[in-house]
């Protein structure tokens, strides 16, 4: 017998699947949803239109990145309501990325303590200690060290982590002056590179790293970083 968690995840990948298809065109390969406690992640896998791809080609990221988020921007309010319905979950922060050399996405949501999952979490997870100190480092590095930071593991391919207080005065003052989409642009940019090329993270949680995701609630100032990891090597 299938459990409630099982249909409910089936449910919404079936649903996300659905929405990504009908706003774009294309829809991707495979949607894979994790509840834990008042978390939600959704792993998106082979997704990329052949507009897109021609773009790519020629070096239009920013353009490609520009339109999804366009786009993510209507279709964010219709996801949270779904996943009330289907969940109970009221999704207070949501969060997006896109890993477009891979043509993988992530969604992240985080919901209020009162409307969580009864799914466990490990907030024990081998290398944690270890991987907060070398994100408190590269965050130094892209603007400064988190104010709080906090790890979990969702699952057996899922680590996430939270930073609160990241946020430098300019970064700030752009903002109050409606830059936020260039400043996304930038930090994507920015960090992305830094996570996606540091040599440590495999060796920290002793297994293969296949895709880090990042994004930021300006109003928050606050990032969710997710590593999905293969257990298996």
């Amino acid at each position: 017998m299938e459990s409630p968690i099982y249909k409910q995840t089936a449910e919404l990948s079936s649903y996300i699947s659905k929405i990504l298809r009908d706003s774009f065109g294309k829809g991707p390969e495979s949607v894979h949803v994790s509840l834990g406690k008042t978390f939600m992640i959704v792993y998106i896998r082979n997704f990329l239109t052949p507009t897109e791809k021609v773009l790519l080609n020629q070096k239009q990221d920013e353009n490609v990145q520009q339109v999804r988020d366009l786009v993510m921007h209507t279709l964010i309010p219709e996801i949270k309501a779904y996943i009330k319905i289907v969940t109970g979950m009221e999704i207070r922060e949501f969060y997006y990325d896109w890993g477009l050399h891979n043509k993988s996405a992530m969604f992240t949501g985080i919901c209020s303590d009162s409307t969580g999952i009864d799914v466990p979490i490990n907030e024990e997870f081998t290398g944690k200690a270890e991987l907060i100190d070398e994100i408190n480092k590269l965050s130094s590095e892209s603007e400064k060290k988190p104010e709080e930071i906090y790890a979990c593991q969702i699952n057996h391919r899922s680590i996430m982590v939270i930073r609160n207080g990241i946020l430098v005065r300019i970064e700030k003052q752009l903002i109050r002056q409606g830059m936020q989409e260039q400043l996304k642009l930038a930090k994507r940019t920015l960090e992305k590179g830094l996570l996606h090329n540091n040599n440590h993270f495999e060796g920290i949680l002793k297994t293969q790293i296949i895709d880090i995701f990042v994004d930021w609630d300006f109003d928050l100032d606050k990032s969710v970083i997710v590593l999905v990891t293969n257990p298996t090597k």
